[in-house]
């Protein structure tokens, strides 16, 4: 099982399988404590039990972790490739399910450039879009991202075509917006920087 960072294509299939065995393993832990102690005591009332019990409760959190995740689909290929082929040296990220209370957004691709932030998503909820808009730029706001614009498309031609706009005139997007390095992450750019705000509030 070849480690994915979130962010990259492949991500979702590597966290099935990772959260999968994490779940399973998270389980048989406390099973075995249980018929250990039932084995060497003959019966429930035992202190295995209770430790047992205990160690279900981060066992069900895990699965609770390990069911979000089945719920998600693999991203678009084809937006991938698509995407690498038109955003040039733009800041992208792949296969994000970008999360609220109100719900998840599934983001096939993603592209930043500047006070831009645009999207495909080919299984999220339509009626669901234009508040997972404003939730992405109204988390991105309270980091000091101040002014910026998501847009996340549910075809794969405009958001293409929108690519092919923030690549090929991207200074035009990034005019007269300041921006001073983070202390703790100096080598990064403000749309990486961005890119992990996004990133933290993906599953």
């Amino acid at each position: 099982m070849k480690k994915t960072e979130k962010g990259n294509y492949g991500y979702i299939k590597y966290e099935k399988a990772k959260r999968t065995l994490i779940t399973a393993i998270m389980f048989a832990i406390p099973l075995i404590i249980f018929f250990t102690g039932l084995r060497q005591t003959g019966t429930r009332k035992n202190l295995f039990t209770l430790v047992a019990i205990l160690g279900i409760l981060p066992a069900a959190k895990a699965a609770v972790s390990w069911i979000m995740m089945m719920m998600q689909k693999s991203g678009d290929k084809n937006a991938l490739e698509e995407t690498e082929k038109r955003c040039g040296e733009l800041t992208r990220a792949y296969e994000l399910v970008i999360s609220a209370y109100e719900g998840t957004m599934p983001l096939d691709a993603l592209v930043i450039c500047g006070d831009q932030v645009v999207c495909y998503s080919r299984h999220g909820k339509k009626d669901k879009f234009e508040f997972m808009e404003k939730h992405m730029a109204k988390i991105l706001n309270a980091n000091h991202y101040y002014s910026t614009k998501v847009k996340i498309f549910p075809e794969l031609k405009p958001y293409l075509d929108r690519v092919d706009q923030l690549a090929h005139a991207p200074e035009k997007y990034r005019e007269g917006i300041k921006f001073t390095p983070d202390e703790n992450s100096p080598e990064l750019s403000r749309e990486e920087l961005m890119k992990q705000v996004l990133m933290a509030i993906s599953l």
